[in-house]
């Protein structure tokens, strides 16, 4: 039998078996991976030297737990503004390098990117995927673009349009709540709570065609949406359960799961019964009775070759859109309300423009082409969303090498992360950043502003 010498290792001569033979080569292949990695990671770290950072707690935890999810987190952001105010670099642990860039100049390069080299990293959306399937939050290169494509009609004015009387319902509805609780004698009103269920109102309708009354009556499948979202965030704040077996065998995991069968089930029911409505009564007739709404377009839509959508795409799209609409703008209208109520200047320009525009109209409602009618008020909007932007940041990986506009290189493989919140309270963009001030978006105020400065919803290829 062949002998190997293993001497080297204190071992003397052993005979060469096939387990022994098996052992050295997993060893050697082993011991070839961490070497490679080890290099690599050292290159990186080297290129990487050139980016400044702040602090870190220390060598292990890097800068971890340092930003917190929350209002003093923000401030944190804000802050940092004042000493990084382009590149900054960021250590999870001491593995984990992760640029953030806070400046429109610099963020350019990777907004501005084809998705294919600048792609978004799904670390924090896989969390969404058995909710949201492979919707447009969700979906990357030929799917994304062929479902895009087809859900182009559905962003056409003619639609948006009959959209506009629906939103005027459901605030009235909320409207009506407040005048009720006041006059029984309310003195304080969680205001995101009331804005989310009149904005999962507004989708319902516009969606699904479908009135759940969820503002005044407890309904299972807001619940549920209500449910999924805040799970989502809690668990990305549990950095035990980011592994899927664990968290599939937690109580949140069991929630998640029962809740996302409860948003499919309803879904999967409204678009075989109006599939089904369709294909009976023809969709001519049917949508002559009614306002056309997104399932309608996702039912009809059909790309050059003549190929629908699935029924589970279909599912994957409108779920993303509740989940997507509902929340951003809930945050967006709660903290425009906030702030017009700190600056009552403000807000009382912003009711005489109302009023002006709606003078000796019977009844008072705004309609589609009143929205561009209203600069001031647009204005207020924008100002509060670039303070409290419903999207304060998001990822992007690098597969190539990326140049910046100071010659520096973010190196291929690294993941990036685009704080709006910084960019929006970064003070060499915007002087006085944390001044809740309009006039900021005054026409004459934004020739020389690059449009990436203000991004409250992201910006670029998806």
């Amino acid at each position: 039998m062949l002998q190997v010498s293993l001497s080297w290792l204190g071992l003397g001569q052993l005979a060469a078996s096939p387990w022994v033979l098996l052992l050295l080569a997993g060893a050697t292949w082993l011991l070839a991976r961490v070497l490679t990695w080890s290099y690599s990671f050292y290159d990186n770290c080297c290129r990487l030297r050139c980016f400044p950072q702040p602090p870190k707690r220390n060598w292990f935890w890097g800068h971890l737990g340092l930003v917190k999810s929350n209002e003093e987190g923000l401030r944190m952001i804000e802050d940092l503004g004042h000493y990084f105010r382009d590149v900054h670099l960021w250590w999870i642990g001491p593995f984990y390098p992760v640029l953030r860039l806070v400046h429109p100049k610099f963020v350019a390069p990777l907004l501005q990117a084809p998705a294919t080299i600048v792609p978004k990293d799904m670390f924090f959306y896989n969390f969404l995927k058995p909710w949201l399937g492979d919707g447009l939050l969700l979906s990357a290169g030929d799917k994304w673009s062929h479902h895009r494509r087809l859900l182009t009609p559905a962003f056409h004015f003619e639609i948006l349009k009959s959209y506009v009387k629906i939103f005027n319902r459901s605030a009235d509805i909320m409207h009506a709540k407040w005048k009720r609780l006041v006059s029984e004698g309310s003195t304080h009103l969680d205001m995101f709570e009331h804005i989310s269920l009149m904005t999962l109102d507004s989708l319902q309708k516009c969606v699904f065609s479908f009135d759940s009354n969820c503002q005044e009556s407890p309904s299972e499948y807001i619940a549920a949406i209500l449910e999924l979202s805040a799970l989502v965030v809690k668990r990305n704040e549990q950095v035990l359960l980011y592994l899927d077996f664990l968290y599939n065998l937690s109580p949140d995991g069991r929630r998640f799961r029962r809740a996302c069968e409860l948003v499919h089930n309803f879904t999967d029911a409204i678009i075989q019964e109006r599939r089904h409505t369709l294909i009976s009564r023809g969709s001519c007739d049917f949508l002559k009775s009614k306002t056309m709404d997104f399932i309608d377009v996702l039912l009809l839509a059909k790309d050059e070759a003549g190929k629908q959508l699935s029924d589970e795409d279909i599912r994957a799209e409108a779920d993303t859109f509740m989940f997507e609409g509902h929340d951003t703008t809930a945050s967006g209208l709660s903290w425009v309300l906030f702030n017009l109520a700190k600056h009552p200047e403000y807000q009382e320009r912003c009711r005489q423009e109302v009023q002006e525009l709606l003078r000796d109209r019977e009844p008072q409602e705004i309609e589609w082409d009143d929205l561009a009618q209203l600069p001031f008020l647009t204005m207020c909007i924008k100002e509060s969303l670039r303070l409290h932007p419903p999207v304060t940041v998001i990822a992007r990986r690098c597969t190539q090498d990326i140049v910046l506009p100071d010659g520096r290189v973010i190196p291929k493989g690294n993941n990036c992360v685009l704080s709006i919140f910084g960019i929006h309270h970064n003070p060499s963009v915007w002087p006085d950043p944390e001044v809740y001030n309009p006039l900021r978006f005054d026409p004459e105020n934004i020739k020389e502003r690059s449009p990436l400065a203000f991004i409250p919803f992201s910006a670029g290829p998806r």
